[in-house]
């Protein structure tokens, strides 16, 4: 029986300091967007209605911080499905918040007058 030395680490080193790094630019990354929202909305700097865009902005720019950086989703070929669900999901969430809302305002329409 011969005896193979097991070469398991050389090819994950790259690969684990490369996660690695994508983690702590992400977590940079998720501090800032998350320390700037909460300080706009502490120094009152904007009218509500700005104040509303800006920390929902920096949301959605959270959001695609965590896919990209957490999740490792890219235009790769082995993500490419999962871009896929995510898209869908994201479709199907859009269409359940809009056509609730627009629900509930039909109601208040047609209820209140």
């Amino acid at each position: 029986m011969s005896h193979h030395p097991h070469h398991s680490s050389e090819p994950t080193a790259p690969s684990q300091s490369t996660h690695l790094k994508s983690y702590l630019i992400g977590f940079v990354l998720a501090v800032i967007l998350t320390a700037i929202p909460f300080a706009i909305v502490m120094n009152r700097s904007f009218s509500k209605e700005t104040t509303v865009a800006l920390v929902s902005a920096l949301a959605a720019v959270q959001m695609l911080v965590h896919l990209v950086y957490f999740l490792h989703m890219d235009r790769s070929e082995e993500q490419r499905s999962n871009v896929h669900v995510a898209l869908f999901s994201l479709l199907v969430i859009g269409i359940v918040i809009v056509g609730s809302l627009w629900v509930m305002h039909n109601l208040n329409i047609h209820m209140m007058y």
